[in-house]
């Protein structure tokens, strides 16, 4: 199952790359992001992980954490659904930005489906969430650049699930950024990135965060332009950490070269998750 709450066996990030984890260039921000994890988590938190292409995670601990009954998948995915609703109708970005973070917090703090480890939903207190900037907030057309590019993504649970790209986002100041279809069961548009945060002290998880992601509700609003373009709402304040940052059991598809701008993005989830 694509990226969270799978209940399956657990294999760790997977890049849009094809690769299995963590590509080499990203393994230093990663491993950084993790040991720091592992210092300051509770005691199911998972030691470590490497960034060869073969490896599958098979912490014990993390691996329990996926038991997750098929009615609370659903009912959580529901739940974010939800949210992502009350998100467009906001009267406001900043208004709608104070909602997406109460009510993930309560959703990751008291849901049966969260991704938080038992050790971290103890002391959880709340996502760490960087203050609404309105500089990060974008309406951006979805340009033809390499649309029908493919990217088969190796998991440890799914096989091989394919990425078929849309198109292109020019995002001002920040760079290009590849939109893909999972063209899988579900479908939907997915867009993940990697910044300069990554890794740093204070900084974002090391292999990245998700912008957009409809299959699990993580939308915000698209139209069809005069010119019959389509144009999306790209909010960087809105970007998340995939499940694997809570948990590394978990099957996180991750950004590929089409998706690393040299750009600092501070907005949005950030990193520790505690």
């Amino acid at each position: 199952m694509h990226e969270q709450n799978a209940g399956v066996s657990p294999s760790g990030p997977q890049d849009v790359n094809g690769q299995l984890k963590i590509s080499q260039d990203d393994a230093s921000g990663a491993v950084e992001n993790t040991a720091a994890r592992a210092a300051g988590a509770g005691e199911g938190a998972s030691a470590g992980t490497s960034a060869t292409l073969d490896d599958v995670i098979t912490d014990t601990d993390d691996e329990a954490a996926l038991a997750i009954p098929a009615h609370e998948v659903a009912e959580w995915r529901l739940s974010m659904f939800a949210v992502y609703a009350k998100v467009r109708a906001a009267p406001s970005s900043a208004e709608a930005h104070a909602l997406w973070c109460r009510e993930r917090d309560a959703l990751f703090a008291g849901h049966p489906a969260s991704a938080l480890l038992p050790g971290d939903r103890a002391r959880f207190t709340g996502l760490r969430v960087a203050p609404y900037d309105p500089a990060f907030r974008f309406e951006l057309p979805l340009l033809p650049e390499g649309a029908g590019q493919e990217r088969p993504v190796r998991t440890g649970t799914d096989g091989i699930v394919p990425f078929v790209r849309l198109g292109t986002f020019d995002v001002p100041g920040i760079g290009t950024l590849a939109a893909w279809r999972h063209a899988g069961y579900g479908g939907g548009v997915f867009v993940p990135f990697r910044d300069a945060t990554a890794g740093r002290p204070g900084g974002s998880y090391g292999a990245g965060r998700y912008l957009l992601d409809t299959i699990k509700g993580a939308y915000l609003g698209a139209r069809t332009g005069d010119d019959g373009v389509p144009v999306y709402t790209v909010d960087f304040n809105f970007a998340y950490n995939p499940s694997c940052a809570y948990n590394e059991a978990w099957a996180c598809p991750l950004p590929g070269p089409e998706n690393r701008v040299a750009a600092e993005i501070p907005v949005g989830e950030l990193y520790p998750i505690l």
